[in-house]
C-alpha cells in the first residue's frame, strides 16, 4: 500500500438535509513504509469530537465543529502490556473505537490487505 489516498476525506453531514458541514483530508504518512492514511474502520462520536482509527496506526480525534485534528496518538509501537506478553500496535482497520465508562478503547494491529500487524487493545482515560 502506498500513500496514494489523497482523495479520501473525512466528512460531516447534516442529518436533516444531507448538507456537508465540513470535509478534511487524512494527514500524510511521512516516511512510514507500507503506509495508508485510509480510515476504513467505523468512527465514534462524542460531544465535540469524532474518533477515527487509520490504517497508518493513528487514532485521531476530529473537532465536530470544523474537522480539524484536536488529538492524535500513534499506536504503531511496542507496548508494555498488563499481562507481560509482548504487544505492538499497528493498523486500526478492524473495529472502530469504543467509548464506555469514561474510557476510549481501540484495537490496534491488523495485517490484512497489507496493513501494519499488531496485537493490542489500547485503553485511554481522560482522568489524570
Amino acid at each position: 500500500m502506498g500513500c496514494g489516498f489523497k482523495r479520501l476525506r473525512m466528512s460531516a453531514f447534516r442529518i436533516d438535509n444531507g448538507e456537508r458541514i465540513w470535509q478534511t483530508p487524512p494527514p500524510g504518512c511521512g516516511g512510514r513504509p507500507s503506509c495508508s492514511p485510509a480510515q476504513s474502520s467505523a468512527v465514534t462520536g462524542i460531544p465535540g469530537a469524532v474518533f477515527s482509527g487509520s490504517v497508518d496506526g493513528h487514532l485521531r480525534a476530529y473537532s465536530t465543529d470544523n474537522g480539524k485534528i484536536i488529538w492524535d496518538y500513534d499506536t504503531a509501537h511496542e507496548f508494555k502490556t498488563v499481562n507481560g506478553i509482548p504487544g505492538r500496535g499497528g493498523a486500526i482497520d478492524v473495529a472502530g473505537p469504543v467509548v464506555a465508562g469514561g474510557m476510549l478503547y481501540v484495537v490496534s494491529g491488523n495485517a490484512a490487505r497489507g496493513g501494519l500487524p499488531g496485537n493490542v487493545l489500547v485503553a485511554f482515560s481522560a482522568a489524570p
